[in-house]
């Protein structure tokens, strides 16, 4: 018997057994994880960006935790030498038409705290990245590189030195609760615990199913591709290059990222994905994307923003429509300088009345704590979520 099972081995899930193990040793923490390795999936398939909580909404949890957690993650890779690099990042308005939306973001990023944040000039921008394409921009110096799978890695080697638990290959197929006792029932066995703490990302729904009656909400899974720019043409981005984003979409537009452990990645794009776990175009499941188009929320998320997600979904399939988006920062970039990426998937809350959920989502239930909705910027945030999510487990304690 376990005093808290963790279920997910993403970063979130990870921070979270962290975070519990190090207020109280004296709990048994065991956390589960489906596949053989962890951080396979959003933690192990995004851009590797330390956000610095410039574009959420003051006083939203995401922008607390992405600050708080920004500082905490900085803290935790001094201490056990994980590598990063701040860097900074240009966010860039190509047209007169983004330039309120620029404003709105410079004053967010002050009203959450940010330091040194500087309204650049065409030139200004120029001056930082020589190849943009720019009408005016913002520097944001506390932006960083950094890999977060590294990063997972060391959370869990504290984990274990601390006295927690970590099975891989265990899948969670169904939960039961019996006076005040909960039991996991996974692939290979089953595991009894007072409390369950649902991490797992792009099946959190799912799970949360399992200990809630009425959870309504689902997540729909978006595929974001990445194009790599070939080595000779790197010299095109120094940083990090941000387009002004669409103030109506959970989504930051495609960009340029240098990567920790080398290269530059461009894009991603946000296409439905035909399977939860579907990074490439090829996966299909007819079960998860049945679900997916069935939803009413989905339903009316497509009827509002189709143009959009033609657009696209037109990018996806198309490598020169890819490149005709990139070039409206980076006008020097050709088809032929980018050689395909990998892909990640968002595990984007999608309420039933059309609402896709902007910020983190936690939802209690008497045997269970659901993280229903963790994407971006929940790698940066991850110790201060799990920060969150250990105190709301803590009090039942």
């Amino acid at each position: 018997m376990k005093d808290i099972i963790i279920i997910g081995g993403g970063i979130v899930g990870l921070a979270t057994a962290l975070k519990i193990k190090q207020k109280n040793t004296k709990l048994s923490v065991l956390l589960l994880e489906k596949e053989d390795k962890l951080a396979q999936h959003q933690t192990g398939n995004n851009s590797g960006v330390i956000h610095s909580g410039v574009y959420y909404k003051p006083g939203s949890l995401k922008a607390k935790n992405c600050i708080d957690g920004y500082n905490q993650l900085l803290k935790f890779c001094d201490k056990e030498d994980v590598p990063y690099e701040l860097c900074g990042k240009v966010i860039v308005a190509t047209d007169k038409s983004e330039l309120p939306t620029l404003s709105m973001i410079e004053e967010r990023g002050a009203q959450n705290g940010l330091k040194n944040l500087k309204r650049l000039t065409k030139e200004e921008v120029k001056e930082h990245e020589p190849y943009i394409n720019g009408i005016a921009g913002i520097h944001v110096p506390q932006t960083g590189i950094i890999d977060y799978t590294a990063v997972s890695l060391k959370y869990a080697e504290k984990i274990q030195e601390l006295g927690g638990e970590i099975a891989l290959g265990q899948k969670v197929t169904d939960i039961q609760e019996k006076s005040g006792i909960t039991t996991i029932i996974t692939n290979k066995g089953s595991f009894d615990t007072r409390l369950v703490v649902n991490c797992a990302g792009l099946y959190s729904d799912k799970i949360a199913r399992l200990t809630s009656e009425k959870l309504d909400l689902k997540i729909i899974p978006f595929r974001g591709e990445y194009f790599m720019i070939k080595p000779e043409k790197q010299y095109l981005i120094k940083n990090l290059v941000y387009p002004v984003p669409d103030p109506n979409f959970p989504f930051l537009g495609v960009h340029f990222t240098r990567m920790i452990n080398g290269g530059i990645e461009a894009g991603p794009n946000a296409v439905l994905a035909f399977k939860r776990e579907g990074y490439r175009k090829s996966l299909f499941n007819l079960v998860e994307l049945g679900e997916s188009l069935a939803w009413p929320g989905f339903q009316k998320v497509a009827a509002k923003y189709w143009k959009t997600g033609f657009g696209e979904m037109y990018r996806s399939f198309s490598k020169s429509a890819f490149t005709t988006a990139l070039q409206k920062l980076l006008p020097d970039i050709t088809e032929d300088d980018l050689t395909p990426g990998g892909a990640g998937v968002r595990a984007q809350a999608c309420d039933r009345n059309g609402g896709l959920i902007d910020d983190f989502l936690i939802l209690e239930e008497s045997n269970a704590i659901n993280v229903c909705n963790a994407p971006s910027p929940a790698a940066t945030s991850s110790l201060s979520i799990g920060d969150h999510v250990s105190d709301l487990a803590l009090k039942r304690f």
